[in-house]
């Protein structure tokens, strides 16, 4: 096995562990074993377990930069706005259900949030992440985007971080439904569907 082939082995096969039993259960010699290395081959890789969950962070923050909405919105942007001038609520739904399937779907994704629904309370920095990824930079996204729609007069003026709570925060509990259990995702998605258009109905003008 190639040494670049390894190291992204490695950080494959915690993943995959520290996603299911969390980082303090997982050894170094378990890593190994999934691999199909020597312990002692691990540290020629990674000088720690420490170093690997440090490494996935730092890959799944790039991931999450590149492909998240969320991280790449901003509403103050005229750029960025410019498209979305005489959006739609079919439109809309369609960005958001697409984004909810790409987040459960995508292996690394998928496995790295479980690892911080673990880890949060156990780790500082990553409860930190956690709190940036699945609640700050959510609400940021749709707070922002119920100011631009108010302003765009597409619905009712209200209070905007309020509305968007009452949009995504329910969306967030049935990710997390689906996370626990992915056999339901039809159910959920169908949820998800009828809950947006639902709120848009209620505060169209």
């Amino acid at each position: 096995m190639e040494q670049g082939n390894t190291k992204q082995e490695i950080l494959k096969a915690a993943l995959d562990l520290f996603s299911v039993q969390g980082y303090e259960a997982t050894s170094i010699s378990q890593i190994a074993d999934v691999v199909g290395i020597r312990k002692a081959t691990m540290y020629s890789h990674f000088a720690s377990k420490q170093e690997i969950l440090e490494a996935l962070v730092q890959n799944t923050m790039e991931q999450y930069n590149k492909h998240s909405i969320f991280a790449q919105a901003n509403w103050n942007d005229p750029a960025f706005i410019k498209d979305k001038q005489n959006i739609t609520v079919e439109a809309a739904l369609k960005i958001i259900l697409g984004h909810i399937r790409y987040i459960l779907h995508d292996p690394q994704i998928s496995k790295s949030r479980r690892m911080l629904t673990i880890e949060q309370f156990q780790n500082p920095a990553l409860k930190a992440l956690q709190t940036k990824q699945n609640y700050a930079d959510v609400m940021d996204y749709f707070t922002g985007l119920m100011n631009f729609l108010i302003s765009q007069r597409r619905i009712k003026d209200n209070d905007p971080k309020i509305m968007a709570a009452q949009l995504c925060l329910p969306i967030s509990a049935w990710i997390n439904l689906c996370d626990r259990e992915p056999e339901r995702e039809n159910e959920v998605m169908d949820l998800i569907e009828r809950h947006i258009r639902q709120f848009f109905k209620i505060y169209e003008r």
